[in-house]
This record gives C-alpha cells, structure tokens and sequence, in this order.
C-alpha cells in the first residue's frame, strides 16, 4: 500500500519538495548576490520542508494536515515577504510578514494539538 494514496497527503509531498528546492536556490542566491532576507527565508524553508513530506507521507489526522496547511501559508507569506524585501525593495504587502509570523505560530500550535486528539482520516 501506498501512504500516499492511503492516509497521506499528495499536495504536502508537493509542497515540501518545492520548498526545499526554493529553500536551496535561495540559499545560493544569498550566498552570491547577499541579502540578509533571503537568507533567513531561504533557512526557514529548509526547515519547514522535511514537516510538509513527513505530513504528506504519514498522513496521521485531520488536525495535523490542517495545521501543516496553516504552516505552509504562514510560510509562504513570511519567506514570500522577505525575499520581497531584497528582489523588489518592498514589502510583499504591510502586515505579510507579521500575518506569515502569526500563521507559523498558529500551525506549529496546531501541529502541537494534533497529538492530543484522536486518530481520524
């Protein structure tokens, strides 16, 4: 059997591969062109990318995809906005930041409340 037709989640596989790879272009970006944003977002992708493939492989419930789903937002607006910064000279939009913060918060909480409830599909 295969988790991810099972019990996983396709659309988390997907998300943490392309997090990873943003992750690593962002990393050399930062490395040859500088931008202390686009280092920190590149680092918070990288970190987050192993979350979004074991979710999507193991699948386990309801509330732990729904909070790696809250992750991936958050973390798109928060990297998004930070690379904003050092591509565009602005910010993605005001609060992206902030609302990308509050949301990795809000996910990582909910990953956190996931093992608390009980095993659903």
């Amino acid at each position: 059997m295969n988790p991810i037709q099972t019990n996983g989640s396709p659309i988390l596989v997907f998300a943490g591969g392309l997090v990873g790879a943003a992750g690593v272009a962002l990393s050399a970006a930062a490395a040859h062109r500088g931008g202390a944003f686009t280092g920190t977002a590149a680092s918070f992708l990288l970190m987050h990318a192993p979350v979004f493939l074991a979710v999507g492989l193991i699948g386990a419930n309801r509330y732990l995809r729904v909070g790696s789903l809250v992750l991936l937002a958050g973390l798109l607006l928060f990297a998004g906005d930070l690379v904003a910064r050092d591509f565009l000279g602005s910010k993605l939009f005001p609060m992206s930041a902030p609302i990308g913060g509050t949301l990795l918060i809000a996910g990582w909480l909910a990953v956190a409340a996931s093992a608390l409830m009980r095993r659903q599909s």
